[in-house]
């Protein structure tokens, strides 16, 4: 059965329409950006066995241009598309981070975050330059590791907040494992960071890990 033959409240567009994003699975959003399914089987269809595929949405969206398009019902247009769209979201996300005042706006910041660095293969440290409203002036990946660690020197961090003008910092970092619990190096590394940082008057609001489902906050664990 095709979807313009389901009932209204059941089709994807229709549903996400009368009850907002929130309340449509995985496979219904990805059934939306696919617009059309293949021979024998609905967009819907498409996308749980695409999911299945790839073994999550998170695999699927950081999936190379190779293993996207050899996927049956994908190929160079939809990759093209889809990653035309998360870029659009990573750009929404720091425009709206640049108006706001980052740091009463922790949910905001987890999303951008989230966005930029949950793909990720490598362990990728970043930092997030504040003005002196702690609006955000940009935001800047500064290293770059193996798969389970990113060698962060806090001379470089300096340099680059006192290039930015920076008044504060809000530092980031991924777990390529998935999983966002910080370790002690982790915590060593803010420490050093946040000393360094002080003897030039700029100070350190707070570092998040970003895993699959979580961004872990240190300020919230009260660490800073």
């Amino acid at each position: 059965m095709a979807i313009t033959d389901w009932p209204l409240s059941e089709r994807p567009r229709e549903k996400m329409l009368q009850l907002g994003t929130q309340a449509l699975s995985d496979a219904e959003l990805l059934a939306i950006f696919l617009r059309t399914g293949i021979a024998g089987t609905d967009a819907v269809g498409l996308a749980r066995q695409l999911l299945q595929q790839f073994g999550s949405l998170r695999a699927l969206l950081g999936a190379s241009k190779a293993e996207f398009c050899q996927a049956r019902g994908l190929g160079e247009a939809k990759y093209v598309q889809l990653q035309a769209v998360l870029e659009l979201s990573r750009r929404f996300l720091q425009q709206q981070l640049q108006r706001e005042t980052v740091f009463t706006e922790p949910a905001l910041v987890r999303k951008y975050l989230s966005s930029l660095l949950s793909q990720e293969q490598r362990e990728i440290f970043m930092v997030l330059y504040l003005d002196n409203q702690h609006r955000m002036i940009c935001a800047e990946p500064l290293f770059q590791g193996t798969i389970d660690a990113s060698p962060v020197y806090p001379r470089i961090v300096v340099q680059h907040a006192l290039r930015h003008n920076a008044a504060a910092v809000i530092l980031a970092h991924n777990h390529p494992s998935g999983v966002a619990e910080p370790s002690r190096a982790d915590r060593a590394i803010t420490e050093r960071l946040t000393q360094a940082m002080a003897l030039v008057d700029i100070r350190v609001l707070d570092h998040f890990v970003v895993g699959d489902a979580e961004v872990v906050s240190f300020a919230e664990r009260g660490w800073l």
